[in-house]
């Protein structure tokens, strides 16, 4: 009788587990990192050292965009739908918000007894007269010029009319409907950059200042060089210091922000007319996509009733303007 050969039986296929997909909160853990890391720039922003490249500078001077790494984080959180940025995310949009949040409201009021304005005319204008003009057309009671070249003919010329009280006083001026008495140059660097003179308004006297900061320097060796315009803004707050008159007012371009701690000698102990009466940031620089505001208008016993920037001119700096209580 035959013997049937034993039945083998297969092998049994070895079945893999499927794939299993990292998770919504495993997703994007290295990206979420970004969230703590832009909030330290937030809250520590002032112990950032400038000795660093002028990094500090740099830093608050641009320190409201650092919002930007919410949308950011948001939209990486919804392309790798991760819940960890989701949340991370919460973080910076908390801080940024109590930080700038008030900045976005338009706190604008009518009113008013003095409207002032400043511009940085940019010395390479190619049409001064079309500026001129257009900061004559803001009926303003106070015009302060910045980076005036040798010539100011063109600028005189146009103003005298409306402007019959000016003056001028190295690459900086003033032009006011209002008498103007002990105009002066304010000694910030080797050559005039700064000047005061006092505004004789119908309510009383105003101490007026026009400054213009040097500017931030670039090397390649050392970075953003800020010393120049440190050792100005020093001199010009030892200057408001010492100012006699109750309520002043500063004009200028300042080559950095508020924000800027260095400059805090100067800004801190005036108000920014755009940070108490204005709407958003007010962005002054560069005119064609403002990033900064380095034009102030900043005021010292009297009240900002509202701070607005004019349309662009010929120069690479917007007018800013804001209207005060006496």
């Amino acid at each position: 009788m035959a013997t049937l050969p034993d039945t083998v039986s297969p092998e049994p296929e070895t079945v893999r587990p499927p794939r299993q997909h990292p998770g919504v909160w495993r997703q994007g853990r290295t990206t979420a990192l970004l969230a703590p890391l832009a909030t330290l720039v937030m809250v520590g922003h002032a112990r950032i050292p400038d000795w660093l490249g002028g990094l500090g500078s740099f830093t608050e001077s641009f320190l409201p965009w650092t919002g930007l790494v919410v949308p950011v984080l948001l939209v990486c959180a919804a392309i790798r739908r991760s819940a960890t940025l989701a949340v991370a995310v919460l973080l910076p949009a908390v801080v940024w918000t109590a930080l700038f949040g008030g900045t976005l409201a338009d706190k604008r009021a009518d009113g008013g007894d003095l409207t002032v304005v400043t511009h940085n005319v940019d010395e390479q204008n190619p049409h001064p007269a079309r500026t001129a003009r257009a900061l004559a057309a803001s009926d303003a009671d106070v015009v302060a010029l910045e980076e005036l070249g040798d010539d100011t003919s063109v600028y005189r010329a146009v103003l005298r009319d409306r402007y019959p009280y000016h003056s001028v006083q190295g690459t900086v001026g003033l032009w006011s409907r209002h008498p103007l008495a002990d105009a002066r140059t304010v000694d910030i660097a080797s050559w005039p950059r700064a000047m005061r003179a006092t505004v004789r308004t119908p309510k009383g006297p105003v101490a007026v200042y026009v400054a213009h900061l040097l500017s931030v320097r670039f090397s390649s060796l050392t970075g953003l060089s800020t010393d120049g315009r440190d050792r100005a803004a020093a001199r010009l707050a030892e200057a408001l210091r010492a100012e006699p008159l109750p309520r002043t007012l500063l004009l200028g371009d300042l080559n950095g922000t508020t924000d800027d701690g260095a400059l805090s000698a100067v800004t801190s102990p005036m108000r920014s007319a755009q940070e108490v009466a204005g709407a958003g940031f007010g962005l002054s620089w560069p005119a064609s996509l403002p990033v900064a505001r380095i034009d102030h208008i900043l005021v010292d016993g009297m009240r900002p009733c509202s701070a607005w920037n004019l349309k662009a001119t010929d120069s690479d700096h917007l007018p800013v303007a804001a209207s005060v209580r006496l």
